[in-house]
């Protein structure tokens, strides 16, 4: 949601941010804007739809300057429109504020204002930030102690950059919950909410902490801490990031490019890790908690959307594997329960972003509760990697499209090799496991070699209004993660049900206009699958299915057949995977839609 980028130094500052908005766009907005402070005072460019509006808007005046900040927003408060778009200014027009996150008390902060005096044109809760921090210039003696008192009158989580034209040398930035970088150059800095916005100058940069306030020139940056009242030598880090990974290639979009990258993302998380050949799976990320590991007795895995089915199948792998109970609980609403917790307890949070907002808040409430945090993330360096106690990177690299395709794969091949390695080689699918992850690119492959097919039975169906996905055990959190990629890109109404569960309900919806994605993979549920697809034809339903490649029994029953090579019951998911989004890609774009941005939806959920 949201991105933010900022520069200051010695060189056209307008063009470094206009480039850090365009490699935000993955993350979902529906406006960009950007503020600049020169020698002429302080100008806004705004623009609502994609950031190229607002690069022919900017480069219709040409303008110059050293200190610049800009944004993409994602509507929360206020539609999207010219006036609600960000960067927001004080009445003067002297302060300039972009900011991601959710200002809880803003209507009290906006009535106080008006009653001294200061008026709104927007609907945003940002709107109160730049005319607050101008409420106590006028009292106190400098712009960072008004920054820091405004900060002080502020709930709710935000990452904010705010510039002035009475300090044209001087990026303010703050942060609570919400993600945000210092990028470190020659004599500049930059300042995102990603890193991706600023890896084409700059691969150090500085993390900013909740209540972290920095004070940016080009040649220093000064940290300071609000909650533990202290100053901070802030550390240049460098960041693993390929930038070559980020760029499109030959592919007409970025979900195409990163489903076609299932074989190398599962090369990569396997990587150094399964090692068949010596019967050893070796996760350096746990290295420093195997004391711990070996008193777990209890997993709670958190995590939202694709990463929470994702964590379903971290459920049956960790479970069959290596004997350990795990309950699996959506983030949003694991930090508002009650939730008894021992020692022997371990959380494991999966995010791909690694600043998921509730996943974050969920980490936050075990804080003091003395219980191992582990994650899974592929953002390195993110907040998540930060809080937990160890984990292990997912290495699928840079993801674009709104919608996760390669990152999912990555989650569920390294929830396999955490549950091998939690069995202690106690399983006698242990071996047999490790060899089956060191073929599976080539089967990854062999998927999608056969996309053409995938492609021709999604335009058949491209114009249904409803579909219903099927599946048994490992193959039921697949029929979710399904019907979650259908909804995400395509805007057709799905749903993902426990095949068992069919006459318990979704029965009554099946009629010849509403087809089903029945996952009916050899597994000892075949079966009864089968059983659930003849109730469904039975019934007049139309029935897609996604078999073993040789069963050729389902072409008797199914309307359409898609075959995946054979594999292990545990492997199963990350090949089930690539057959669902290319089917939910290739219906997107049979309706015309733009699969990289799909409407209402961001890339990083950063807030509640």
């Amino acid at each position: 949601m949201c991105g933010i980028v900022g520069y200051i130094g010695q060189k056209s500052g307008v063009d470094v941010v206009l480039g850090g908005l365009e490699a935000l766009e993955y993350r979902g907005y529906d406006s960009a804007g950007l503020a600049l402070v020169n020698d002429d005072g302080g100008q806004v460019f705004k623009q609502v739809g994609r950031v190229n509006g607002l690069v022919d808007a900017v480069n219709t005046e040409h303008p110059a300057s050293n200190l610049v900040i800009g944004h993409t927003r994602w509507a929360t408060h206020g539609t999207p429109s010219l006036v609600n778009a960000h960067p927001q200014s004080n009445n003067q027009q002297t302060i300039f504020v972009v900011h991601n996150g959710i200002i809880e008390n803003f209507a009290e902060l906006r009535e106080r204002l008006q009653a001294a005096g200061y008026n709104f044109t927007s609907q945003t809760d940002t709107e109160v930030i730049p005319n607050l921090i101008d409420y106590y210039a006028k009292q106190l003696p400098s712009f960072e102690a008004a920054f820091k008192a405004a900060l002080g009158d502020v709930h709710g989580a935000y990452a904010i950059a705010a510039i002035s034209t009475d300090e044209p040398d001087t990026l303010y930035a703050a942060r609570l919950s919400s993600p945000l970088v210092i990028g470190v150059g020659e004599q500049e800095h930059y300042l995102a909410s990603d890193p991706a916005a600023i890896m084409a100058h700059t691969k150090r940069v500085i993390y900013l902490e909740d209540y972290d306030v920095a004070v940016i020139s080009g040649n220093d940056v000064d940290v300071h801490n609000l909650k533990h009242n202290r100053h901070a030598k802030p550390k240049a880090e460098l960041l693993d990031y390929d930038n070559e990974q980020a760029l499109l290639g030959d592919f007409p979009n970025f979900m195409l490019k990163e489903i076609f990258e299932a074989p190398a993302t599962i090369r990569s998380a396997t990587l150094g890790r399964a090692l068949a050949d010596r019967s050893l799976v070796k996760l350096g990320g746990l290295e420093n908690v195997l004391g711990q590991l070996k008193y777990i007795d209890r997993i709670v895995i958190v995590a939202c959307g694709t990463s929470y089915y994702a964590g379903l199948l971290g459920e049956y792998l960790i479970e069959e594997l290596s004997g350990i109970p795990v309950e699996v609980h959506m983030a949003s609403e694991f930090k508002y329960r009650d939730e008894p917790f021992s020692r022997g307890t371990a959380l494991l949070a999966i995010s791909q972003s690694g600043e998921t907002a509730d996943t974050i808040a969920a980490l936050k409430k075990v804080e003091d509760y003395g219980v191992l945090r582990l994650g899974i993330v592929n953002a390195v360096g993110s907040t998540i990697a930060r809080m937990t106690d160890a984990g292990v990177y997912c290495h699928a690299g840079p993801e674009r499209a709104v919608a996760s395709s390669k990152a999912f794969i990555a989650q569920t091949t390294v929830l396999a090799l955490i549950a091998l390695h939690l069995s202690n080689g106690n399983t006698k699918l242990f071996k047999p496991l490790l060899d089956e992850l060191d073929a599976l690119p080539a089967k990854a492959q062999a998927v999608l070699d056969n996309a053409g097919r995938i492609k021709a039975i999604a335009e058949k169906y491209a114009r249904h209004r409803d579909f219903l996905f099927i599946g048994r055990q490992y193959a039921y959190p697949m029929a979710m993660e399904g019907a979650l990629k259908l909804k995400e890109v395509s805007y057709i109404h799905a749903e993902g049900y426990a095949a068992g569960e069919m006459k318990h309900g979704p029965l009554a919806m099946i009629d010849k206009d509403f087809p089903t994605f029945a996952i009916a993979i050899d597994s000892p549920l075949l079966e009864k699958t089968i059983s659930n697809i003849q109730e469904i034809k039975a019934r007049g339903g139309p029935v897609i299915a996604l078999a073993t490649q040789g069963n050729k029994s389902l072409e008797q029953l199914c309307d359409d057949v898609i075959y995946l090579p054979h594999t292990m019951h545990e492997t199963q998911p990350m090949l089930q995977a690539i057959a669902v989004q290319l089917f939910a890609y290739y219906i997107a774009t049979a309706r015309g839609f733009d699969v990289d941005h799909p409407r209402n939806l961001a890339k990083s959920v950063t807030v509640e």
